[in-house]
């Protein structure tokens, strides 16, 4: 592995897990020191994390994006659209062997069910069904979308109730699938991203004064937020 591609996935890592939290500065210099690499690969990592999203870019300074409530939201709507369409895709054209992968790749998660494997489980299991539409187009939008979303999802599994109300939604839907039934797939997937994202959100402007205590930048219309506060908020 080159040294650019690691640094790439440990910082990602560092992102994604909240270690570096959402609205911190960083600098260049602090990534080689922090990472023991050099100015190149640690330029080229930060540039393809801008590209995902994940990093923002205003002159020498780079911050780790905020957390987003409207960006949240309307990732829920993107993904309401493409992945209940993906489900139907997924009853026409899968095979048996095929969804029995999609089975036990969730089967095998939960098994674990600590909170890495709960996203690990999420994630999987919606880009396992993209994918088995068979439209890369549609399973890239969606691979993005979750990438942009991870960082949140470690809030949203953070209880073993919330892992196995996933998990047991999930199963919902891929019997859906395997029996056939394209309307209750895309009905049932429809409503799993929605409630998600509701209780996230309503999670986040419940907690976002301790959250923001613990050093996450959280952004948003006052709305989302649950009050009046200035849509730029941010805690350093």
């Amino acid at each position: 592995m080159s040294q650019t591609s690691q640094l790439y996935d440990n910082l990602r890592a560092a992102i994604l897990t909240l270690d570096i939290a959402p609205g911190e500065r960083i600098s260049e210099r602090g990534l080689e020191g922090r990472f023991h690499a050099s100015r190149t690969p640690v330029r080229a990592a930060l540039s393809r994390l801008e590209r995902e999203g994940l990093i923002l870019h205003e002159g020498r300074t780079w911050t780790v994006t905020p957390i987003d409530l409207d960006e949240i939201a309307s990732l829920a709507e993107l993904r309401g659209v493409l992945e209940p369409a993906a489900a139907r895709l997924a009853v026409e054209r899968a095979s048996a062997e095929q969804l029995d992968e999609v089975r036990a790749h969730l089967d095998q998660l939960r098994s674990t069910p600590d909170r890495e494997a709960g996203i690990r489980m999420g994630s999987t299991f919606h880009l396992d069904l993209a994918a088995l539409g068979g439209n890369r187009f549609v399973t890239d939008a969606i691979a993005d979308a979750l990438t942009r979303l991870e960082r949140t999802r470690w809030i949203e599994v953070r209880t073993a109730e919330a892992r196995e109300a996933a998990w047991e939604e999930h199963s919902a839907i891929l019997d859906a699938v395997r029996s056939g039934e394209a309307d209750r797939a895309a009905e049932l997937l429809a409503a799993h991203v929605a409630g998600t994202n509701d209780r996230l959100l309503a999670f986040i402007a419940q907690e976002r004064r301790r959250l923001r205590g613990a050093g996450m930048a959280i952004v948003g219309s006052p709305e989302l937020l649950g009050d009046s506060e200035p849509t730029a908020t941010q805690s350093h």
